[in-house]
């Protein structure tokens, strides 16, 4: 399949099957997946989390209880749970270990060109959080970029995937030590194949037709 075929093909499980898992080869590849996503100015606010083991999926899905009941499945059958999370801060240790990677990585023709690296990255990361006081939702903005390179991949490689923000950040959070980290946890993937009883498998994608959502100038 194209990737316009793969985009309309539902790959968004309700129900996974716990006796199918992902091979470590292909997972492989979607943690390659996101360690590579984009985001602003090569900021890379985030963290994963991933949960493969049942041990580690029951300790994610304490945080799917009560109001948020309806996801404990979704997180326990899967084969793979990915937690996103996102920094507190970009603070300097942050930005300079950001731009060391680069540097080793061969970014940089001249001392100046990765001075001005440094200069346009810290610019950003100022300007969001002391002008617009926005530096976590801009974070988060960039978290989803991450969110969205995986969800597509996975259907890539035939995987289905569930996108959760049903659950309570606080207990996983807890859970997890991410405080102590410097993290929050934001969003949830499960990964996996559904199960046959899962109904939104047998469902047709639906969006608002194109010329709604698109206009050509």
């Amino acid at each position: 399949m194209n990737i316009a075929q793969i985009a309309q093909t539902r790959y968004t499980s309700k129900a996974f099957d716990p006796a199918r898992k992902i091979p470590a080869e292909t997972f492989a590849q979607l943690e390659t997946l996101l360690r590579y996503a984009p985001s602003s100015v090569n900021s890379q606010p985030w963290h994963f989390v991933v949960a493969s083991t049942p041990e580690g999926k029951a300790r994610v899905a304490k945080a799917a209880q009560g109001a948020y009941s309806y996801n404990e499945q979704k997180i326990l059958n899967a084969s793979h749970v990915v937690v996103f999370c996102v920094r507190e801060a970009l603070d300097g240790d942050h930005l300079l270990a950001v731009l060391e990677q680069e540097d080793k990585d061969g970014r940089f023709a001249t001392p100046d060109a990765k001075a001005g690296q440094h200069k346009s990255r810290s610019f950003y990361a100022d300007l969001h959080a002391n002008e617009y006081k926005d530096a976590r939702l801009w974070m988060e903005k960039q978290l989803y970029l991450a969110f969205g390179t995986l969800l597509l991949g996975a259907a890539t490689l035939e995987i289905d995937a569930c996108p959760m923000e049903g659950f309570d950040a606080k207990i996983l959070d807890a859970e997890l030590g991410l405080a102590a980290q410097g993290l929050s946890s934001v969003v949830i993937a499960s990964l996996g194949y559904h199960s046959s009883e899962d109904f939104n498998a047998k469902l047709p994608k639906s969006r608002l037709p194109a010329e709604t959502l698109i206009t050509h100038i």
